[in-house]
């Protein structure tokens, strides 16, 4: 029996079936060029800094008027930074180095939630400056592994002549080391080498960690920032457990999830500049005993890499240990994050995209 000579409608069929072949072939190209990419990680790690970069990267950056609505949290960090050193300076026992700081205390307490609007009113200012010089309050600086401290106090608070001056507009630098804590989950859109990413942030606090799982579908790659300079702090929220240690677990946790299987893992050791300096003062076996050691980076950095990297158990669909690429940045310094970020999409390409692009 022959073949039925095709109808019209049969052609109009044929054509549609292929119009929509052609249309679900350019979706997936299109989705394949949707590059979402999560960062995780433990609180204070540099995360929010890095989501920073890819705005002054690839976003036109900060401009005058950006910059000024940071004022507020300037003022803000400056204050609770020094509110801390005091504290941690009554909890040491370490007296001033002289009574007239007495009173500057007392106006700094009196001031603090008032004084600061549109600029740090004057009286405050002198108090604080009076307060950050004094010798016993470098004392309890320098032991503030003992407390709880944000890492740019030392950054807000030897610039406090300039950040109390009338008209004062945050910098770019000034930006990038404001500390607030993020809440929920950020997203932010940007292009590069012709791939669409969504970088995603979510809040690395212990109570913020349960709304992860939200965020973990059609993830191409994950950012699990560590900070190296956490190996002798304990958790903001628990101040019996350290710092390095949950972000090993918590890694540990990412890494050999099954949702990550074969979704590129990139490990951002972050905090070398600070790492390097509390090496010369505050040894890393003080958080693993086994490190035996010198006080160099070379030695120290190479220890906590291969801690985290040994926790990798996960295999990918060939059957091959799973490959977590290391970097050691500095979240603060753009050309750093610049280049490893150039390194990530290559990476990203190379594994993700390859019969696409």
């Amino acid at each position: 029996m022959g073949c039925k000579p095709s109808t019209p409608e049969d052609k109009l069929a044929s054509q549609r079936s292929k119009n929509i072949d052609n249309i679900l072939k350019k979706d997936k190209k299109l989705f394949m060029r949707e590059c979402k990419i999560l960062l995780l990680g433990p609180g204070e790690s540099g995360k929010s800094t890095v989501l920073k970069q890819m705005k002054i990267i690839h976003d036109n950056g900060y401009g005058e008027e950006e910059r000024e609505n940071h004022r507020d949290v300037v003022f803000s960090n400056c204050v609770t930074s020094l509110r801390a050193i005091l504290r941690g300076r009554d909890m040491l026992q370490i007296q001033f180095g002289s009574e007239d700081r007495v009173k500057d205390e007392e106006t700094f307490y009196a001031m603090m939630d008032t004084g600061v609007s549109r600029m740090i009113d004057p009286n405050l200012a002198v108090a604080m400056k009076n307060l950050w010089g004094d010798p016993g309050v470098q004392e309890a600086f320098k032991s503030s592994n003992r407390y709880q401290l944000n890492d740019s106090a030392e950054y807000f608070l030897n610039a406090l002549d300039r950040v109390s001056g009338r008209g004062y507009i945050p910098t770019v630098a000034d930006v990038l080391r404001t500390r607030v804590q993020t809440l929920g989950v950020v997203e932010f859109n940007f292009s590069y080498k012709g791939l669409n990413f969504l970088m995603v942030d979510v809040g690395g606090q212990k109570t913020e960690r349960k709304k992860w799982i939200h965020c973990f579908e059609d993830v191409k790659a994950v950012m699990f920032i560590v900070a190296l300079s956490d190996y002798d702090l304990t958790l903001r929220e628990d101040d019996e457990t350290n710092r390095m240690l949950d972000s090993m677990d918590l890694f540990d946790s990412i890494c050999n999830n099954q949702y990550f299987r074969n979704t590129s893992t990139m490990l951002f050791l972050n905090k070398q500049d600070r790492f390097m300096e509390k090496l010369q003062e505050s040894r890393l076996n003080k958080c693993f005993p086994d490190y035996t050691g010198d006080n160099s980076f070379e030695s120290a950095s190479l220890f906590v890499r291969k801690k985290f990297e040994a926790l990798n158990k996960t295999k990918d669909k060939n059957g091959e240990m799973k490959v977590i690429y290391t970097h050691f940045t500095c979240a603060t310094d753009t050309s750093s994050i610049q280049f490893v970020f150039d390194c990530v999409t290559d990476i990203i390409i190379r594994i993700n995209l390859g019969d696409v692009i």
